[in-house]
């Protein structure tokens, strides 16, 4: 019964128009994959990773769920690609996190809707972030250079700022969803020089995309959330 009511009330806030891009853009994945014959770990992420994102993007704590078995899938991607950078980022970092995120999302959820309290980052400390940012990102392209990573300079900024991401994910900022546009930026990239090489990841590209057009949209909606709230 329990079960029941949570699903019920994760469903709560969802506007027709984010269901119908949802659905439209799940179609898009499986009928494009299909066509092209895509690896089936690369569709099985880009669902649950689009699933993620956007659950994430309105606030619900069941994000962590379709993070964890998309975080799994591009564990798998990553070691296939030699993506040394992505694979110890996600297997080290996001699933961890995301573990801690459901424990720490748990704590501030609003009594009605269920959705997260959204937070944002106060100048001094965007800046110690930044910096760290910056620092991380020339660290990790030195260290994946050295390793023979495919992708050293992209795979290292995007490996380096998605763990400022999804520490700002868990800590509810907003913030987060510009370290987002940039990472998903790159990603696409990234992947699109891979399947040039001859990797099957049509999917994994779709899904990059749809996550800088969804890093966007959330960017915009949190925002006018906490200017609400700032106003009251």
């Amino acid at each position: 019964m329990k079960l029941i009511q949570f699903v019920k009330q994760e469903l709560k806030g969802w506007k027709n128009f984010e269901i119908i891009g949802l659905i439209i853009v799940l179609l898009t994945i499986l009928s494009t994959s299909i066509i092209l014959k895509d690896s089936p770990a690369a569709v099985i992420n880009a669902i649950c990773g689009i699933l993620y994102t956007i659950i994430a993007g309105k606030g619900k704590i069941s994000c962590y769920f379709f993070g964890l078995a998309g975080s799994a899938g591009y564990v798998y991607l990553s070691f296939q690609n030699a993506l040394w950078g992505n694979l110890l980022l996600y297997l080290c970092y996001y699933i961890p996190m995301q573990i801690l995120g459901i424990f720490r999302w748990k704590k501030h959820l609003k009594h009605d809707s269920k959705e997260i309290i959204k937070t944002k980052l106060s100048k001094t400390a965007l800046a110690k972030l930044t910096a760290v940012a910056i620092i991380g990102s020339i660290t990790a392209i030195v260290l994946l250079k050295y390793f023979g990573d495919k992708s050293p300079v992209v795979d290292g900024i995007t490996t380096a700022l998605s763990i400022v991401g999804m520490y700002l994910t868990v800590k509810r900022c907003i913030e987060q969803w510009v370290v987002w546009m940039i990472v998903n930026g790159l990603s696409v990239i990234m992947w699109l020089k891979l399947i040039q090489q001859g990797t099957k990841a049509y999917a994994t590209v779709i899904m990059w995309a749809v996550y800088f057009i969804l890093a966007v949209y959330f960017y915009v909606i949190w925002k006018k959330e906490i200017k609400r709230l700032d106003n009251n």
